[in-house]
């Protein structure tokens, strides 16, 4: 009875010993807060006749790492600061812009806010890596993955990427060939581009 309790007890120890050696030794998560000056996001939308282009301002947000890899991080952006860049008109860049706020776009009085968080960073090799996050707009969330470059300097880390976006899945339908046929030249492309580039130190 002795030698059977004696057994059972050495297999527990040798069993926990042996999970032991799986648990990843000396990784530590640390946060990073996002520096709002000298992080943005550009956008650029593209129609039959041209394309625009512009940015958005990164209003608040976090990094995380563990072990000196990133792990996640969520980032908010403050749609009423929308600009375009490519139009020089004064008269016909603040037409534009406050288009692109209105219920045809992005409706920034309803929803003055967009955010991404991240859900899974795969590292590829040296400093790049695949993100996969939930992109919220107008209150619609989806997922969406794209290549990002990320760097780690000291106490900062610097994160760029570039992500393609349907803007119908946001409810964003106006001048798309999608919802609306016989619209011509006047019609405007269902994907846009978000380039996402972030400063963040401890």
């Amino acid at each position: 009875m002795k030698t059977r309790q004696f057994l059972t007890g050495l297999t527990a120890v040798v069993l926990l010993a042996g999970a032991s050696a799986f648990v990843a030794p000396g990784k530590k998560a640390t946060t990073y807060k996002v520096d709002a000056q000298k992080s943005i996001m550009g956008w650029n939308g593209k129609k039959v006749t041209g394309e625009h282009s512009g940015n958005v301002k990164v209003s608040e947000g976090t990094l995380m790492t563990d072990g000196g890899k990133l792990t996640g991080g969520t980032f908010s952006f403050d749609m009423n600061s929308i600009t375009c860049t490519d139009l020089t008109d004064a008269g016909y860049n603040a037409k534009f812009i406050g288009h692109i706020k209105s219920e045809d776009f992005f409706n920034t009085a309803k929803f003055p806010t967009s955010t991404f968080k991240i859900t899974k960073v795969t590292p590829k090799g040296g400093n790049a890596y695949d993100i996969t996050g939930n992109m919220t707009i107008k209150g619609i969330t989806n997922a969406v993955t794209f290549p990002a470059t990320v760097k780690m300097n000291g106490n900062t880390i610097e994160a760029d990427g570039k992500a393609t976006l349907d803007r119908t899945k946001y409810d964003i339908r106006y001048g798309s060939k999608s919802f609306f046929e016989n619209i011509g030249d006047k019609a405007i492309y269902d994907d846009f581009t978000v380039d996402m580039k972030i400063v963040a130190s401890k």
